[in-house]
């Protein structure tokens, strides 16, 4: 199984090109860069990288609804030439961590993803492109970089949206322990072979677990209920429904919901032992090829022991 890293970019630029460079070094094969709409530009700072490294596969972790399809085909072509063929673009419906505070609805997100993928790939081919969707339409639109191949991937939750990257994407990035095998259902045979990724920050101290409960209610916040019935019970739920009633307190009203023990019900959480089992055991019983580390927080020293030691966890399986 490869490695990679997800970088949600709260840290000092330098840091985090610094950390694209030391995961390289590390062994990691793939970088995701999370494009949180104020946070540093997720292109800008990953054409730098592309410039400097040379075998780690590069993506933003990008929408539609923040970014139009064929601004995102030109930019990702830009960096495909810059990496000399390492791009890769993961797709996401948009979360509420970016949509709330630029205050864009989230509507029709099948929609919008399905439009965002085949504006891409109609513009990598380098053709004059008009196209009328729902949500998007190009005339006689072109790109100048000409032929692309780039491969796209879907991060999904939903029913719907599991079905579709099994049918259009070229991987799935999966981001809940209990619901792999379930999500792996959904997308269903494919036509061809795709990429089955799963991302998770590993946690295996106890600051670690606290550190994921600060974070964890937006998580919750944006779960269909059918991942949550995987890791939670049906009073667990009806206090989740009860905290997004409106009025109710949202998001703190979830966070005062959270505990370790959910935590751990969510992701691979406990002794380095119980990471390094329950890894093997979803490598196994679900053919993953992509590990994805999840970095949240700053701090370069800590981040790049968190990466030296993920790494010792799920390579000691194969020792």
């Amino acid at each position: 199984m490869k490695l990679g890293i997800n970088i949600i970019p709260v840290m000092p630029i330098e840091e985090i090109l610094a950390l694209i460079q030391s995961a390289e070094e590390l062994g990691y094969e793939y970088c995701l860069l999370a494009d949180e709409g104020l946070t540093p530009d997720v292109y800008a700072l990953l054409a730098v990288a592309a410039r400097e490294t040379t075998r780690i596969q590069l993506s933003p972790v990008t929408n539609g609804f923040t970014r139009h399809p064929a601004v995102t085909a030109s930019a990702m072509a830009t960096l495909q030439e810059l990496s000399h063929g390492r791009a890769f673009l993961v797709l996401v419906a948009g979360g509420s961590v970016v949509l709330d505070k630029l205050n864009i609805k989230r509507e029709k997100p099948l929609k919008v993803m399905r439009e965002t993928i085949e504006i891409c790939r109609a513009l990598w081919t380098g053709k004059d492109v008009n196209y009328s969707g729902e949500s998007f339409s190009l005339n006689t639109a072109k790109l100048e970089m000409g032929n692309q191949t780039i491969p796209i991937w879907i991060a999904a939750r939903g029913e719907r949206m599991l079905a579709m990257a099994g049918q259009i994407s070229d991987g799935i990035l999966l981001m809940v322990k209990p619901d792999i095998g379930p999500a792996l259902e959904q997308v269903g045979d494919s036509q061809h072979r795709l990429v089955r990724a799963y991302m998770d920050r590993m946690a295996y101290t106890e600051g670690m677990i606290e550190e994921t409960t600060r974070i964890f209610p937006f998580v919750i916040k944006d779960t269909p209920e059918r991942q949550l019935r995987g890791f939670l019970t049906e009073d667990e739920i009806t206090a989740v429904r009860s905290a997004l009633a409106e009025g109710a307190g949202g998001v703190e009203a979830i966070s005062r919901l959270v505990s370790a023990d959910i935590i751990k019900r969510y992701k691979i959480a406990g002794t380095k032992e119980e990471c390094r089992i329950a890894v093997t055991e979803i490598e196994r019983k679900h053919a993953l090829d992509v590990f994805i580390v999840n970095i949240t927080t700053p701090g370069l020293a800590d981040n790049l022991a968190m990466l030296r030691e993920v790494r010792q966890i799920i390579q000691g399986q194969n020792q």
